[in-house]
C-alpha cells in the first residue's frame, strides 16, 4: 500500500466515520425489506441506495470526503468534487469516488452489497448485504 493510499485510508477512518456509518445505514434501509438475504435486481439497489443516500444527506456530504481524502494524500484536485460523475458514482455494491492526482487515480470504494455469482452461468448474479462496510481506497 503506497504512502498517499495509506494516508486517505486513514483520513477516512479518523475524520469520516459518521459518514461511514450513514452509508451503512443506507444499505440497511434497502436490504431490510428484501424477502431473503439477496436480491438479483443491481438497477434496485444501485437506485434505491442513490435515493436512501440522496433523503439523508449522505450523498451531499461524499465529495467532502473525497477532497479530504486528497489533502491527506498531499496532493490537490483539478476542480472542486461534486455529488456526481465523474467524482461520485453510485453502483449496485456502493458509492465510488474518483479523483485524479498527478501519481494516478485515487479510487474510494465503499462496499456496502457484494455480488454473489451461481455456478449455472444462465442465472443472474445476486446482491447481498455485506455485514458493514468495506472501505478499499487504491492509486490506479
Amino acid at each position: 500500500m503506497s504512502h498517499p493510499v495509506r494516508a486517505a485510508r486513514r483520513r477516512i477512518q479518523t475524520e469520516h466515520a459518521s459518514v461511514v456509518d450513514g452509508i451503512d445505514a443506507c444499505a440497511n434501509a434497502i436490504a431490510d425489506p428484501w424477502d431473503t438475504a439477496r436480491t438479483t435486481d443491481s438497477q434496485a439497489v444501485a437506485e434505491g441506495l442513490q435515493r436512501t443516500l440522496e433523503e439523508t444527506g449522505v450523498l451531499a456530504a461524499l465529495p467532502g470526503v473525497l477532497a479530504d481524502a486528497v489533502d491527506a494524500t498531499g496532493y490537490d484536485l483539478r476542480a472542486t468534487p461534486v455529488p456526481a460523475p465523474p467524482y461520485v458514482v453510485v453502483t449496485s455494491r456502493g458509492p465510488v469516488l474518483r479523483a485524479t492526482i498527478d501519481p494516478g487515480r485515487l479510487v474510494i470504494r465503499f462496499d456496502a452489497f457484494e455480488v454473489v455469482r451461481d455456478s449455472d452461468p444462465d442465472r443472474p448474479p445476486a446482491y447481498r448485504r455485506r455485514d458493514g462496510i468495506g472501505v478499499t481506497v487504491s492509486l490506479e
